[in-house]
């Protein structure tokens, strides 16, 4: 048995010699010499069979060569880590270059935020086309063809040879297309992005975004706006977070109210150049949705009521991160882009 020890010890060394720098290779000689059904535990296996007097003997020499044969693999595996293996020009042992990990644009990430905010309360997302006809821009949502707004200046129309095609001036439109193929009750929030042909400027752009709020059924008032809008507003600027709502007028809404929060940066306390002294920021519109809307996607406004928002996403963006400046989300500079 000491020959044959002696033999397997002498023939594992030259195959891991001869291994040169394949790594499967060296695994199988482990496996072939050192594994639960390798050589040398078939050796030992057969102690057995051995004199009383020369088991200590060859227990220890078993256990001397697998120590010689397992140091040996060990040793060539860590030299061909260590070796400078180079493939097509690019030496795969250097250190690697780390890449920086990407995160959400500001304005995906306040989406996002506000969308949550909604989810949690039970509302649906919907999305819808950014190409409108003048029906559903306008005419759906109670907006007659003399209103300022449909003037050729305020809105992107499209050349078409029929129908007026447009870009959607907001997202309005596609709270028409669901009411005209979804029954009440129902809650939804309509993001994405808009357009209006507006001189750019610190606080103006040509696209944006929009999170329109539509909640529909039986014996909705103002007071579930005002509630939702609420809760909306402590969860996106802070439990602290004061809300007022000022008479206003919107077309497919009425009554209709511009919504402002305290002023987030000086907590209402003024002097604070965001405010401008006001303590106060307009966030969004809202109202009760008008009966001519119900009507024209056949709804019964004796029936049904309802209420609406918009707001826009820049515009919360900015209070909340303290943007002053609209054209900053759309410049793609880094050094802005990687502050959030």
């Amino acid at each position: 048995m000491r020959e044959e020890l002696k033999k397997l010890e002498t023939e594992a060394l030259k195959e891991i010699e001869a291994s040169s720098n394949d790594r499967e290779a060296l695994e199988a000689i482990r496996v072939k010499y050192l594994g639960r059904k390798g050589a040398l535990t078939d050796i030992f296996k057969k102690i057995g069979t051995v004199s009383p007097s020369e088991k200590p003997e060859i227990g220890r020499l078993i256990n001397i060569v697998k120590e010689n044969v397992s140091k040996t693999l060990d040793a060539k595996s860590e030299a061909i880590s260590k070796r400078s293996v180079k493939l097509d020009g690019v030496d795969v042992t250097l250190p690697g270059v780390a890449h920086k990990t990407g995160h959400l644009h500001p304005v995906t990430r306040t989406i996002n935020e506000i969308s949550d905010i909604f989810i949690s309360l039970g509302f649906r997302v919907i999305e819808g086309p950014e190409i409108e006809t003048e029906y559903y821009n306008f005419e759906a949502l109670n907006i007659p063809l003399e209103h300022p707004s449909r003037d050729a200046f305020d809105t992107f129309y499209l050349k078409t040879e029929k129908e007026k095609y447009l870009l959607r001036s907001h997202t309005s439109p596609v709270q028409a297309r669901f009411m005209e193929e979804n029954s009440p009750p129902f809650a939804i929030i309509v993001p994405g992005r808009v357009y209006r042909p507006d001189a750019t400027d610190a606080s103006h752009s040509f696209m944006f975004h929009q999170i329109e709020g539509l909640v529909v059924g039986k014996d909705i008032k103002f007071s579930d706006l005002k509630g939702v809008l609420t809760i909306f507003s402590k969860q996106m600027f802070g439990s602290d977070t004061k809300m007022r709502f000022r008479p206003s007028f919107f077309p497919f809404t009425e009554p209709s109210a511009e919504v402002d929060v305290s002023c987030i940066i000086c907590k209402g306390e003024g002097h604070c150049s965001v405010c401008g002294d006001k303590r106060w920021l307009e966030i969004l519109g809202a109202g009760m949705v008008n009966p001519k809307v119900f009507k024209a996607v056949g709804y019964d406004p004796e029936k049904y009521t309802g209420f609406a928002f918009g707001m826009g996403v820049e515009r919360i963006a900015m209070l909340k991160y303290g943007v002053n400046d609209i054209r900053l989300f759309y410049e793609n500079d880094v050094r802005f882009l990687e502050q959030f």
